[in-house]
């Protein structure tokens, strides 16, 4: 799997996405994609709305709970339908095309991209910090950074999918060390009995009485904060044996990320009254300062690579995203093509990169990232609603994964909770992020189902997926082999041709 090309055994060469992702590269594309620098920054969002240190801990308990009962549902969902693309083939192959497609566009137009612009200018930041210690760093100095590291990384993607999995391994890595030093710092401050505000009697001692909406609203940041546990569902095809390994890699990376992210808030607390972690806008940072001494450096480098690591996951991610929408034929042909030698996604990525760098230059992406929480939101419970409805109209279908039922359930009560909650607390946001996703509805009629277009339209639409293949040397994948189509066949039937087999 070295090489570019696959081989198949006595046969020529073929060009197709490669299976070298393995279980250590599955976590840590679950992991990095999770952690991110909001960890390192500001966890203080569960805490002002619990109103207490021993709540705030709970609902970081809690909402690693939820993330596994989702993460349970979406295991059963990637073994049953081993498609990439995660949460958009699921959707579409259930609901179908129209539903599938709204989220696939919803998810181009503004969430991955955005979510990419504020990872980058949030690494930038960290980055150019030391140059310029006692102010924000320049506004075009931060962009410049942003965009040169999404450049570097577009470029690693596009080279090699072993690349982009070791820069994704080595981060990762990375960012556990950095919160696995915090963990026994806060540990040996507990040693030494500086553990005042963990007492029970201070732990629950609520600065204000939380009422139904700041329980809400702090299961919901807790819940945002685990964001990211479906990721490794957008490469089901480049996993080797996915069978096993997805929901191995799911199982052992929810757990780890639930104890990294309690233990950290309790590390935390070990040096920080409630008080100063509110006023903080670095707690790591400040945590630093605090404990570290002359190691203090070590935060704000921690960030910056935490953050580098989860542009590159999103990344690697958000491109198998568009390049699974092209091969249902949602998203123009080109975009479902491979590079002949590497293998790699190359117009997919090339979309992405494009995409996020029109938002670092022409979006107020802070304003943006409320309505992407929303739509991102609301992605996961449609999602997990399909997996109780495949259940009725495919009860026979293998099942690798069969969860029991009550998972689901339970994961949508809560679900629905927070979702009413928001719209009633939030219904500008919510409402702009209905918008968004329902703008594709006419776009979803245009482009995709009316078939029977002007010939000079098709004519272009041609010139161009030509010219784009020259550019980028792409075709589009080889079949695979003859048992891996079978065990494909075995698992899950297709409900509707797709544009590209026509």
């Amino acid at each position: 799997m070295a090489g570019g090309e696959q081989r198949a055994p006595g046969g020529p060469e073929r060009v197709a996405l490669k299976k070298e992702i393995g279980l250590v590269s599955a976590c840590a594309i679950i992991i990095g994609n999770i952690i991110g620098s909001g960890i390192f920054i500001s966890p203080k969002g569960v805490l002002e709305h619990a109103g207490s240190v021993g709540l705030a801990l709970i609902v970081w308990l809690l909402g690693g709970g939820v993330a596994a009962l989702g993460s349970l549902c979406y295991a059963e969902l990637g073994v049953t339908i081993p498609r990439s693309g995660g949460d958009y083939s699921y959707v579409t192959e259930i609901f179908g095309g129209l539903a599938g497609f709204l989220l696939l566009w919803s998810a181009v137009l503004i969430m991955y991209p955005t979510s990419l612009a504020v990872i980058a200018l949030t690494f930038s930041n960290y980055v150019l910090q030391p140059v310029f210690p006692n102010c924000i760093p320049p506004y075009n100095a931060s962009r410049i950074l942003s965009m040169v590291c999404l450049l570097l990384l577009t470029w690693v993607n596009s080279s090699s999918v072993r690349w982009a999995t070791r820069i994704q391994d080595i981060f990762t890595a990375g960012k556990l060390l950095a919160l696995t030093l915090i963990i026994i710092v806060g540990f040996m401050q507990i040693f030494k009995g500086n553990y005042k505000e963990l007492a029970p009697s201070n732990a629950f001692r609520f600065w204000m009485t939380p009422s139904v909406g700041h329980l809400a609203l702090a299961f919901l940041q807790g819940s945002f904060a685990f964001s990211g546990w479906n990721f490794l569902n957008y490469v089901t095809e480049e996993l080797v044996d996915p069978r096993r390994n997805l929901p191995r890699a799911i199982f052992i990376s929810i757990p780890l990320v639930t104890f990294v992210y309690t233990f950290t808030n309790i590390a935390y607390f070990t040096a920080m009254s409630p008080q100063e972690l509110l006023s903080s806008n670095a707690v790591a940072v400040t945590f630093g300062e605090k404990l570290l001494g002359y190691f203090s450096w070590v935060m704000p480098v921690s960030v910056a690579l935490s953050t580098f690591g989860g542009i590159n996951g999103y990344l690697f991610t958000s491109s198998r995203l568009c390049y699974s929408g092209a091969r249902e034929g949602h998203l123009p042909s080109l975009l479902a093509m491979i590079h002949v030698k590497n293998c790699t996604p190359i117009p997919a990525l090339l979309i992405c990169c494009l995409a996020t760098l029109i938002i670092m230059l022409v979006g107020d992406t802070y304003t943006l990232i409320n309505y992407v929480s929303f739509i991102n939101y609301l992605c996961y419970g449609v999602t997990i609603m399909g997996l109780i409805v495949l259940r009725w109209k495919k009860p026979k279908i293998f099942r690798p994964i069969k969860v029991n039922l009550l998972i689901p359930i339970t994961y949508l009560a809560f679900w629905a909770f927070l979702l009413v909650f928001s719209l009633y607390s939030e219904p500008v946001v919510c409402g702009v992020g209905l918008i968004i996703i329902l703008t594709g509805v006419p776009v979803f009629f245009l482009g995709v189902y009316w078939r029977n277009k002007p010939k000079c339209v098709n004519r272009l639409i041609e010139s161009m997926t030509c010219w784009g293949q020259k550019l980028c040397f792409v075709v589009y994948p080889q079949c695979g082999s003859a048992e891996e189509e079978a065990s494909s066949a075995h698992s899950w039937q297709l409900g509707s041709e797709t544009a590209l087999r026509k």
